[in-house]
């Protein structure tokens, strides 16, 4: 198995290619795969949960007036752990969003949530830890693994662009359940490179997926 990234990236194409005659179909209108996964993870973290249901736009200004609360620098759990909620609140987060970061803050002290280890944990752990997270979800735990982490396996059951992308790629009469998105996935030969293919309906839609 290649160690560098790329490398891993372009066998995933070959072996989707060969399996798929749709998924090669979209490889070749729209390139390489840019997955490239990063070890911000705790940023990632709070990060997602300040854009929750929000803009791509109004979740980053708004994560930028959170930094200010902390004289622009990403806070320690602890700092978060010890802020005031209404001075959370008075950058624009619901008071949900705020105690979901300091639950969030909470795990990571506590080391229910391991992001020291979290890289070298499998699957099942890694989604176990961060669904325990108040407000953190499976689809959540999904883009972490896909988007930080760099796991090349993951299919997002529960992604709505994913399950549009399979009722426009494959003829699909309606939006299908997450066990049909697993037997889609296993008749297409996608393991072990879901979250490539996935990546790849993402672009089908010509939309980003996050």
């Amino acid at each position: 198995m290649p160690t560098n990234w790329d490398d891993q990236i372009q066998m995933a194409q070959t072996a989707l290619v060969k399996a798929d005659p749709i998924i090669a179909a979209l490889i070749a209108r729209h390139g390489d795969c840019t997955l490239r996964p990063h070890t911000d993870y705790y940023g990632e973290l709070v990060s997602a949960i300040i854009g929750q249901q929000l803009s791509e736009k109004a979740g980053a200004t708004i994560y930028k007036r959170f930094l200010t609360l902390f004289d622009g620098k990403l806070p320690t759990p602890e700092q978060i752990v010890s802020i005031d909620t209404e001075a959370i609140r008075g950058i624009g987060c619901s008071y949900s969003k705020a105690g979901y970061m300091k639950d969030l803050a909470q795990h990571i002290i506590d080391g229910r949530l391991d992001l020291v280890h979290i890289a070298t944990l499998p699957n099942n752990v890694v989604i176990e830890q961060l669904v325990a997270v108040k407000g953190i979800g499976e689809w959540s735990a999904h883009m972490f693994m896909m988007f930080c982490l760099g796991r090349l396996d993951i299919l997002p059951t529960g992604d709505l662009g994913i399950r549009k992308g399979m009722v426009l790629n494959y003829g699909l009469s309606e939006l299908p359940k997450p066990a049909q998105m697993h037997e889609l996935a296993l008749k297409n030969g996608w393991a072990p490179y879901q979250s490539v293919a996935s990546w790849y309906l993402w672009q089908s839609l010509d939309n980003q997926p996050k």
